[in-house]
């Protein structure tokens, strides 16, 4: 197990906090292994970073190391990137192609952003990883490779394993040894260390005094909750070097360099149910959630509809209904009872929202009994008229292809604008279009 200083000295990382510690100790003991290894930290951390000083402590170092972003590939073509294929496999395939499983036979493989990896191409995965073995597309040939597979991942896997959107044996084939980098806000103590060196090296790059903190611009950098961690950071110190017109900077310079966060997020002031929280793992995503929450609600207008109507259908309800005062019948459905002096109307016919039932007017006299006109299909209730309404679909599969559809609309056929706005990515996009046979 090599030292850790000569560690961060041979690869250039900079740190004291004990979570980088431990996970530096991990990945040199694991490194002498041909175990499988699965680095799990938030973007922006240097996961492949640990990739590299793993296969470089190896006994594979004098071998292949290749870095696969998973979530980068379109979904079509990642088994031939990873596995090969033959002449005419598919169109397009005018040559055969080796796969990076093939080509680097003998290395270290670093499939990064895992989760993104969809479940067919889990499956020639798990394979490999058990057997050794995988199949070119379009041939029948089984063909053997020693590869060490190191995953990087910035979700939680075992809760994609709960969704379906995860094979869980290929979790906890890859999870032999877990490595988790800790994110910047959790080594505060580095914060200042990191940021020192970044300003030193642009200085020396753009030929400039290096920035300087005063004590109050240290202690709100310090506090700064980093979400893009060490990459975040390194951004700032670089706009700093370029753009301060000052070799000391303080901590009013330093906050118009940082982002406004509240702004950024757009879902960050919207409302969340208390009960919500403790079934977020029930849904993949806050866009399931959501969805969920408005055919909630249309379900419940939509019995309230189906009340209504039974009580103008039924003459024996209709009579039932009459007998009760204004001021009970508004508080059977929670509506603050009007003064005396004041008349309660509701929309004229033809003018109600799908979100609310027509209901009869009440004035200040007792309620009368409903009278119902059965002489045509439209029923008349004290001039309100009440149609028939066809249920619609809740079938979630039926919303979500509607919205890529309208999104797909609002955004002139661009994927990219559109996967953004609905809050997916554009490779998860492009598997949808296929899914729903939707042409763009």
């Amino acid at each position: 197990m090599a030292d850790i200083q000569s560690i961060k000295n041979r690869f250039g990382i900079i740190g004291n906090s004990p979570a980088l510690n431990h996970a530096l100790n991990v990945a040199s003991q694991v490194a002498a292994t041909d175990l499988s290894v699965l680095i799990v930290g938030e973007s922006g951390v240097g996961k492949e970073a640990f990739s590299q000083i793993i296969h470089a402590l190896s006994s594979r170092k004098h071998n292949s190391f290749i870095a696969v972003n998973c979530g980068a590939i379109p979904e079509g073509t990642i088994d031939s990137e990873l596995f090969g294929h033959e002449k005419g496999a598919f169109t397009g395939a005018v040559d055969s192609r080796k796969g990076y499983f093939e080509t680097v036979n003998g290395g270290t493989i670093f499939l990064d952003e895992i989760g993104e990896m969809p479940l067919g191409t889990q499956a020639r995965l798990l394979r490999v990883l058990e057997t050794g073995e995988f199949i070119r597309v379009g041939s029948s040939k089984v063909q053997k490779t020693d590869v060490r597979v190191i995953a990087a991942t910035n979700r939680e896997l075992l809760d994609f394993t709960q969704t379906g959107k995860f094979r869980e044996d290929l979790y906890y084939r890859l999870s032999t040894v877990p490595i988790r980098v800790p994110s910047l806000r959790d080594r505060k103590e580095d914060i200042l260390l990191l940021f020192r060196k970044f300003v030193v090296d642009f200085a020396e790059r753009y030929k400039t005094a290096p920035i300087q903190l005063t004590n109050d611009a240290k202690q709100l950098l310090t506090n700064y909750p980093f979400k893009g961690n060490v990459r975040e950071l390194k951004n700032i110190a670089e706009q700093l070097s370029v753009l301060s017109n000052n070799s000391t900077v303080n901590a009013a310079e330093l906050q118009s360099f940082l982002p406004e966060r509240a702004a950024s997020s757009g879902m960050a002031q919207l409302p969340m149910l208390a009960h919500a929280a403790t079934h977020q793992g029930d849904f993949a995503n806050e866009r399931e959630l959501l969805y969920k929450l408005f055919f909630d609600m249309k379900k419940d207008v939509t019995e309230l509809k189906k009340m209504f109507l039974d009580i103008v259908q039924n003459p024996a309800m209709a009579s039932s209904a009459a007998a009760y005062t204004k001021e009970s019948l508004l508080n059977d459905f929670s509506i603050p009872t009007p003064s005396a002096n004041t008349e309660v109307h509701l929309p004229a016919a033809g003018t109600h929202s799908n979100f609310y039932p027509a209901q009869p007017h009440y004035g200040n006299a007792a309620a009368q009994p409903v009278i119902i006109n059965t002489t045509n299909d439209t029923r008349v209730v004290n001039d309100i008229h009440v149609h028939e309404e066809v249920e619609e679909s809740l079938n979630i599969m039926d919303a979500e292809k509607d919205l890529i559809i309208k999104a797909l609309k609002k955004h002139k056929g661009k994927r990219k604008d559109a996967s953004i706005d609905l809050g997916i990515s554009e490779r998860t996009l492009y598997r949808k279009l296929k899914e729903y046979d939707i042409e763009d």
